[in-house]
């Protein structure tokens, strides 16, 4: 096959942010520790007597997370949590940041999102483990309140991370199943890729192996095909957070033909979606720009990609900000933010029914609508347009 044979016509019609913005959409790789809003950050960390902020000027505070996560490396965009996991170490705090986390992604028109965290590094003030996820499920149900109350309809559900570099990633994997009936769906291992493989926590694989649990790990980020490789070879994984190195396994020559290596091909016909998102990459160094960011690519060589923010406060981005540059870079219209938002329900950690009810009862109709207001040229608002001359 060759690449010109898969360019898709491209949306008639232009979105802007507004548009962008009220569209439905789905979200399956989003860091909680990574999300917090700068105020509450500073509110808690004043409560508990840490110090240790480099400003408690909010916006001041937006922008040097921004701003130190810009580094090209992982290991330095993964320092930027020491200050978000400071002030995350008691039941109420934990509440309080899912509730709002989920009151954010509503706002931004998140129907659906699955939020991750590491519960083994909330517990320096003496909670249980089962007590964190507690919190936290808590903590999302009252933000799904809050959001309906104004509006906005979301429903959240939870991935438990092992830490790549630490050894409770068996516990962690029994913490997931023993709460997958009360808010948690799936498992992650997350951290520094590097001199840490997914094999080393086989056990934690074997075991969600055999109770059926659903399972996403980061992989093909830092390190290349071998990470992915081992992540859904060896661990058995549903979906990989990133995966934008799978371009290592595609080739394509001068006259455009593509060949698929057999890494590559097993993934997309196997349908493992790649939980791709990309101003984190470009911070990360997995990619050079937006324009050669191989998201693109991957979608139109018909890999299940899915659009996500990965940390919203440490790359100063929302879902309507990552369509957004994507639009500009490749674009993009109704159409292309419609396929990802449907990919990315098909591959959420949800009963098949639910799913297919979330794509046809909620998605389908959202996308519907906003078609309907751009063939009319009926703005956001609602309000008749003028006619044309």
């Amino acid at each position: 096959m060759t690449l010109s044979d898969k360019l898709p016509p491209q949306s008639a019609h232009a979105l802007d942010r507004e548009r962008i913005r009220r569209a439905p959409k789905v979200l399956l790789h989003d860091h909680l520790d990574g999300g917090l809003r700068p105020e509450t950050i500073i509110e808690l960390a004043a409560a508990i007597g840490y110090r240790n902020l480099p400003t408690t000027d909010p916006a001041a505070l937006a922008v040097w997370f921004r701003d130190a996560a810009d580094s090209g490396s992982l290991e330095r965009y993964l320092e930027t949590f020491a200050h978000t996991c400071a002030v995350m170490q008691t039941r109420a705090a934990l509440s309080r940041i899912a509730a709002e986390c989920a009151e954010d992604l509503a706002a931004d028109g998140v129907v659906y999102a699955e939020v991750r965290y590491a519960p083994e590094q909330h517990l320096a003030d003496g909670l249980t483990l089962d007590e964190v996820v507690d919190a936290v499920n808590e903590g999302f149900r009252d933000g799904e309140r809050r959001a309906a109350a104004a509006g906005h309809r979301i429903r959240i559900g939870t991935l438990l991370c092992a830490m790549r570099h630490a050894d409770r990633s068996p516990e962690i994997a029994r913490l997931a199943v023993a709460h997958r009936d009360r808010g948690v769906v799936g498992f992650d291992i997350a951290g520094g890729e590097i001199g840490n493989p997914a094999s080393r926590h086989a056990e934690a694989f074997d075991y969600l192996r055999a109770e059926g649990a659903r399972v996403t790990i980061h992989a093909g980020e830092a390190v290349g095909m071998d990470s992915i490789h081992e992540a859904v070879l060896r661990c058995g994984a549903h979906r990989i957070g990133h995966g934008v190195r799978i371009t290592d396994d595609i080739t394509i020559g001068a006259d455009g033909q593509v060949t698929l290596g057999r890494l590559a091909s097993y993934v997309r016909d196997m349908r493992i979606a790649l939980e791709v998102c990309p101003t984190s990459n470009l911070q990360t160094g997995a990619a050079a720009s937006y324009p050669e960011h191989p998201i693109d690519l991957l979608r139109r060589l018909g890999f299940r990609v899915c659009l996500n923010t990965d940390n919203r406060l440490v790359s100063g981005t929302t879902m309507t900000q990552e369509f957004q540059h994507l639009r500009d870079t490749f674009g993009y219209g109704t159409a292309e933010l419609e396929e990802f938002t449907v990919n990315a329900a098909k591959a959420a950690f949800l009963p098949f029914d639910e799913r297919t009810a979330l794509i046809n009862e909620v998605i389908r109709p959202g996308y519907a609508r906003l078609r309907a207001r751009e063939l009319s040229r009926v703005p956001v608002d609602g309000t008749a347009a003028a006619p044309a001359a």
